[in-house]
């Protein structure tokens, strides 16, 4: 039987990821695209796992969420750079869903095989989210400085696809606390990581929007994205030391202050005009 707080956490994260596609909506790539990736649905998925497994169980799958989101960092690169090798407009929306989706299993499927190898001994679980936070920064401020036009969605993004994003983050988020519960720490990282949200925004502002508003918001989100590795990073120390509710708001208020105000100020200051 599944555990109420699989289903409670689950459905709070479809919620949220909901109102993220109504921010970038709303906003446009630029302002919604950083905003709109403040912790959401990792604050569930953090407090689910220590709530089910414990501290060593949040502190192996928090580990991981930094590399999870340099993954989805290239994920998102994908709907940059590959639309525009699609000739088809037919099929540009399709095959690049395709191409980004084999793209995130194969990156997964080989971090998750190296994770295992090189935690424990050879490396720190802190070292490792540390060394992918590093290293989506570097990626995010790559694809940022190339300027690429982030403007406002002029068309409401209908409720059925808000309903599907909403379904697919919380089913998302869901597996990861179901993983945790069946002492798969790794794989609940990479699951809470999982780019439900990127996805379902990328695709429900491309059909009501057109290709250039979710293309324009990808390097936006990508940076600010990086907020999720920042909160987990602190999750880590904070929920065992203050309790889920204390611990969990600790973590938020550093991941935006941190990291999520700095981001957003940046793109203002050098992408001004291209919004």
């Amino acid at each position: 039987m599944i555990n109420s707080t699989i289903i409670l956490y689950g459905a709070f994260a479809g919620l949220v990821a909901i109102l993220v596609t109504i921010a970038i909506e709303r906003f446009g790539g630029l302002v919604g695209g950083v905003l709109g990736t403040i912790p959401s649905t990792i604050v569930p998925a953090a407090a689910g796992v220590y709530l089910i497994d414990g501290e060593e169980s949040l502190t192996s799958s928090m580990s991981v969420v930094p590399i999870g989101m340099l993954i989805n960092g290239l994920f998102l690169g994908v709907w940059i750079v590959f639309p525009q090798y699609v000739k088809n407009g037919k099929i540009r929306l399709p095959a690049t869903i395709f191409a980004s989706l084999i793209a995130w299993a194969g990156m997964a499927f080989t971090a998750l095989v190296m994770i295992r190898y090189l935690t424990g001994d050879v490396i720190s679980e802190l070292s490792l989210g540390l060394i992918g936070l590093l290293a989506l920064i570097v990626l995010a401020i790559l694809f940022n400085l190339q300027g690429i036009g982030a403007p406002k969605g002029v068309n409401k993004v209908p409720i059925t696809i808000l309903s599907l994003r909403g379904i697919a983050a919380g089913i998302a988020i869901a597996v990861c606390l179901l993983m945790a519960e069946l002492g798969r720490p790794f794989i609940a990282g990479l699951a809470s990581a999982f780019p439900a949200i990127f996805l379902t925004s990328m695709v429900a502002l491309w059909i009501s929007q057109g290709p250039q508003v979710p293309r324009g918001a990808a390097a936006p989100m990508m940076l600010g994205g990086a907020s999720v590795s920042v909160y987990a990073l602190i999750a880590m120390w904070s929920l065992p030391s203050y309790g889920v509710v204390l611990g969990s708001i600790l973590a938020w208020v550093g991941a935006v202050m941190l990291w999520t105000i700095p981001a957003y100020l940046l793109l203002k200051r050098f992408r001004l005009g291209v919004d």
